[in-house]
């Protein structure tokens, strides 16, 4: 019955592959496992990949599918032995017109060379490489420059040779998009290849990509500097590669100095401290002060990582005053990003350092008018905190806070609510009972469950840091007064509270406090205060005393058994479940 059941499920599927509408075809293209799984080995490889062969032609929705369900099938068709068949059915989506399915096939095709032999590359994965070069339409060819490095250390000497001449005739392609993708894997082909052929092959390669005429295949010459940086001497860097990276952080195009400015301190550190300091750090500076915001931004977002190899002078006397100019830049997005990173300076300047030239700095970020530079400084507050201590912040930073806490985008409230038990034990108790107790609590009643949900948690990390006696005192009756609001969605946040807290107040505070507020809404009206009730107590069983859960849990959730709602019969079921041996 079993087998008559996989039978008609395959049938369908095998039906929908054929469907007129092209969505039920992609998703059927999906299941091409649970095919192979029914079919076995040799069917598999007789008929199922026979049939596909015939699907080359269909939409690119479809194809997308497919090529990335290829290489799934290695474990249905007998054994690694037969990797190389799946070789065959990826061949013409290599090809592909749509990038994604081409992007989709090359992964399959790496995932199939990773169980192959060098034998079996030689044999099959290799022709299949000959095969794209000589294709006469480009699109193979793109493909062919992201799979040389996938099999160029497992093949023979003569071979390599033939892929590196490869290599060098698609980097020299008149199709500008093939210049990109051989730009585009060169790190890739940097990693594997021979360190005796860097000078020969490689240099030459990256001198025409960085010479490059269209801007989207220079700006890819960015992360083959960084590749080559790892292979080569420091000398042969500084004297081979440094040019390049200099030529690349002050091109003409946008994206090519914004390529640079994003992974600045990769493409500097290759040639040493002394060298960066001497060549790169105008660069970097000119680059903080780009035209283009996003040049601007992705520089800022590199900045503590690049002062890292600079001394503290320059940092200070070269680096600080462009610095200083992007907290007033008129892209919000860039002072963004400058808080999100300059927090990380204050380790590297020490105490005395960072108040004498960073602080009014920081400052300015927190009373910044957009609420993601705020929302970056509050989030880097630890780093300066272990420096300087936040006590010199928080006259600034309570303002902050509260407009971040007042935000209408709820996600700015739930991230700066996952920020307080943090702030609170930088900040002390008597600074958070005075000033933002009240913050925490207005959260609770929140309009949003998400922003109601996080601050019950909150609270509970709160216990954490000041205590249980703090709770009893500070926190736990204005909690649990919303126990008989009129409201059914703050009584439900009374539950997500004694759930949260349960793990953290002990067992003496769950039997005197937390349980008497859950068992008075067994009968709420609401049947989703019923079930919370019920996950509630599922919650508590774990905590408190066996004999409390014996004597007053137990009872409760047999009550809750023969509620006239069903979801809630189902959490008192499982709550029921839940109940250790010893409590039972």
């Amino acid at each position: 019955m079993a087998e008559q059941g996989d039978t008609k499920v395959v049938q369908r599927i095998i039906n929908e592959l054929k469907h007129d509408d092209c969505q039920v075809r992609t998703l059927a293209m999906g299941q091409l496992t649970t095919i192979a799984a029914a079919l076995g080995p040799e069917r598999t490889k007789d008929e199922l990949l026979s049939f596909l062969k015939d699907c080359v032609d269909d939409e690119d929705e479809v194809l997308e599918v497919l090529a990335s369900q290829v290489g799934c099938l290695l474990e249905f068709i007998g054994g690694n032995e037969h990797a190389q068949i799946l070789l065959i059915n990826l061949e013409s989506l290599l090809g592909a017109e749509q990038s994604k399915v081409r992007e989709k096939a090359v992964e399959s095709c790496k995932q199939i060379a990773l169980v192959m032999t060098p034998e079996q590359i030689q044999e099959y994965f290799y022709p299949l490489l000959v095969r794209l070069n000589e294709a006469t339409w480009y699109t193979p060819q793109l493909s062919l420059s992201a799979l040389i490095s996938t099999i160029y250390p497992h093949i023979s000497d003569d071979k390599k040779s033939e892929l590196r001449a490869f290599y060098n005739a698609i980097s020299a392609s008149p199709t500008p998009l093939v210049r990109r993708a051989a730009s585009a894997n060169l790190g890739s082909f940097v990693r594997v290849i021979e360190d005796e052929y860097i000078v020969s092959d490689i240099f030459p390669l990256l001198k025409s990509t960085a010479a490059d005429d269209q801007d989207y295949v220079r700006f890819m010459a960015v992360e083959t500097c960084i590749a080559l940086c790892s292979k080569v001497s420091q000398e042969v860097a500084i004297e081979q590669i440094l040019p390049f990276a200099k030529k690349l952080a002050t091109d003409s195009a946008w994206r090519v100095r914004y390529m640079a400015a994003n992974h600045f301190c990769d493409l500097s550190k290759g040639f040493g401290e002394a060298t960066v300091q001497a060549e790169m750090v105008d660069i970097f500076v000119e680059l903080l002060q780009d035209r283009e915001g996003e040049v601007r931004s992705a520089a800022a977002s590199q900045i503590t990582a690049f002062c890292q190899l600079l001394s503290e002078d320059i940092i200070i006397n070269t680096i600080l005053p462009p610095i200083s100019e992007l907290a007033n830049d008129k892209d919000e997005h860039v002072r963004a990003s400058l808080a999100g990173d300059v927090m990380g300076l204050a380790p590297l300047l020490g105490k005395t350092k960072t108040l004498e030239n960073l602080l009014d700095l920081f400052l300015k970020l927190l009373r910044d008018e957009f609420y993601e530079v705020r929302l970056s400084v509050i989030s880097k507050l630890n780093g300066i905190n272990q420096v300087v201590g936040i006590e010199l912040l928080s006259d600034s930073l309570l303002p902050a806070i509260t407009q971040l806490a007042e935000e209408k985008q709820w996600r700015v409230r739930l991230a700066i609510i996952n920020f307080i038990p943090l702030l609170a034990k930088q900040l002390g108790v008597e600074f958070f009972d005075d000033k933002l107790s009240t913050l925490c609590l207005n959260w609770l009643v929140d309009s949003v469950h998400s922003i109601r949900e996080a601050a019950c948690k909150n609270i509970k990390e709160l216990i954490e840091v000041f205590g249980v006696d703090w709770a009893k005192t500070s926190i736990m009756p204005k909690v649990l007064e919303f126990c008989d609001h009129p409201n059914y969605l703050f009584r439900g946040t009374t539950l997500l509270s004694a759930s949260a807290l349960s793990s953290v107040v002990g067992p003496e505070m769950i039997d005197s406090t937390l349980l008497p507020l859950v068992l008075r809404m067994v009968d709420d009206a609401v049947p989703n205060i019923r079930f919370k009730v019920a996950k509630t107590l599922q919650v508590m069983v774990k905590f408190a005393d066996p004999a409390v859960t014996k004597n007053r849990i137990r009872p409760a959730l047999e009550t809750l058994l023969t509620d006239s709602d069903k979801d809630v019969r189902y959490y008192a079921q499982n709550a029921i479940k839940a109940i250790p041996p010893q409590a039972s």
